[in-house]
């Protein structure tokens, strides 16, 4: 079976090395062509603004929604499944649009905004 990854931005290389650990194929999907070759799509995490903007730079988003419409067995993990979902809370952006479900982005912008700390590192 070949599984592919979405391969734009995010967690492609920890979800690819969980699918040779599960004893099929990841294929790294990055074109229209790759779309061909693969049983499966997981849009793996990340920042899900930046893989809907490379989507649609690529030509990647209407060949991707079809192949998800006609059928292509797909997971979304976090921003994956924001891409994925019709409704998104604070949001007015859709991307794929096609999973009946309202996700909430994170409320502090981007991934390197989510969170902060204050700590100090000794010196060895």
């Amino acid at each position: 079976m070949n599984i592919g990854v979405l391969s734009f931005q995010g967690g492609v290389s920890e979800h690819l090395k969980q699918i040779k650990q599960l004893g099929a194929n990841g294929i790294e999907v990055k074109t229209e062509a790759d779309l061909n070759n693969i049983d499966a799509i997981i849009l793996p995490g990340g920042e899900s603004t930046t893989m809907g903007k490379l989507l649609n730079i690529t030509g990647m988003m209407e060949p991707l929604r079809d192949k998800i419409k006609a059928g292509l067995p797909t997971w979304g993990t976090c921003a994956g499944m924001i891409l994925l979902a019709k409704e998104i809370e604070n949001d007015d952006r859709r991307h794929i649009a096609l999973m009946d479900i309202t996700v909430k982005r994170n409320a502090f912008g981007s991934q390197i905004d989510s969170f902060t700390t204050k700590k100090v590192i000794k010196e060895v």
